[in-house]
């Protein structure tokens, strides 16, 4: 047992201020000293109980020397499941792959995440490093000033905003393998993707799209995904999809190069329950994955069923959930980019002369 290791804390009433974090970092040393300065800030600075994971919590206690003893802890596998209840939000340093994973450390409610773009691109990651402090600070505090949100009397037009910060909820979609009808483990939840493909195989998937007791159609292609809105700027946009707000309540269903002319992608409500199975004339077996992990193979007529998760992922929004999209769209995809029109010089007309 770790030098210092305390047991994840009970679950208490809810308070003003949070009082533990749980910080995320992504693999390597690259980002140990950005790692070592948000855990001393949070728990020196802001007095949280700084939970890392378990392979981060040696040498980041060597980096912060020994006061860091007062603050910081780690977790076991077995108090895993149970980490909804003793965190209050997480901290993420990298890219939109540990945002992933820190979705999939929650199979239930999971707390608000915060996260700063560290890696290449960063969808999910709307916060710079260089803010860390003040963007911490007032997530603790809840200090930041939402006219938005202001409930206060309409009629008392002095009033004082409401303090707080936007969160973005993000759906997810749980997944369940079926065969025969039967479940084959636990649910899993992404926050991107499930995605049935023909894997190393030659041949087209042969893969019936149910939803409920309706078959919807039979995808013969490389394969097809069902994604949540939050994932339409990743692999289905790639696919050909649309991209849509994450604030929408849809799930994409996106073929990946279908057999077809007239094949295209279609946006669904939430509140469909859908199931891919794998046909049983199909020539080979089929391959699932979720958000890019867990892959393993289907046999014919196994299935995958999906329906929208009740437990979302709470974001925190750097100014708000659409102009943080509009935002990434512009840096991360250049979207609608092009030179734009001169306009008429002086003595120019655009008009067609009038024959007379």
């Amino acid at each position: 047992m770790p030098r210092g290791r305390r047991p994840c804390p009970s679950p208490t009433p809810p308070t003003p201020t949070p009082c533990s974090v749980l910080v995320l970092k992504k693999l390597g040393d690259e980002l140990r000293p950005q790692f070592a300065a948000v855990v001393r800030h949070l728990g020196a600075a802001e007095r949280l109980l700084v939970l890392v994971e378990p392979a981060e919590l040696a040498p980041t206690a060597a980096a912060l020397g020994p006061a860091a003893a007062s603050y910081l802890d780690t977790y076991t596998p077995d108090e895993a499941d149970a980490l909804h209840e003793c965190v209050d939000f997480v901290v993420c340093l990298g890219g939109d792959g540990l945002v992933l994973h820190a979705s999939s450390l929650f199979r239930r409610a999971i707390p608000p995440v915060i996260s700063f773009n560290m890696g290449s691109l960063g969808f999910l990651t709307n916060h710079t490093f260089d803010e860390h402090r003040a963007a911490l600070s007032s997530l603790v505090a809840g200090r930041d000033v939402l006219e938005s949100c202001n409930d206060a009397d309409p009629d008392a037009p002095d009033a004082p905003p409401t303090a707080g910060v936007h969160i973005t909820l993000r759906m997810r979609l749980e997944c369940q393998v079926l065969r025969d009808g039967r479940p084959l483990g636990d649910p899993v939840e992404v926050l991107n993707e499930v995605v049935v493909d023909r894997g190393a195989s030659p041949y087209l998937t042969k893969i019936e799209c149910w939803e409920r007791d309706r078959l919807i159609t039979k995808v013969q292609a490389d394969g097809v995904m069902l994604a949540t809105t939050t994932g339409s700027t990743a692999y289905s946009v790639a696919a050909g999809g649309s991209m849509v707000h994450p604030n929408v309540p849809a799930i994409l269903f996106t073929p990946i190069c279908p057999h077809s002319l007239s094949f295209r992608p279609v946006v669904l409500p939430d509140y469909a329950e859908l199931e891919l199975r794998i046909a049983g004339d199909m020539r080979c077996s089929a391959w699932v994955c979720f958000d890019g992990r867990k892959r393993r193979e289907l046999r014919r007529g196994d299935s995958v069923a999906v329906r929208m998760s009740p437990n979302p992922v709470p974001t925190v929004a750097a100014a708000d959930s659409t102009n943080d999209w509009f935002d990434t769209l512009n840096r991360c995809f250049g979207w609608n980019e092009r030179l734009e029109q001169k306009p008429w010089e002086s003595g120019e007309s655009g008009e067609m002369e009038t024959l007379t």
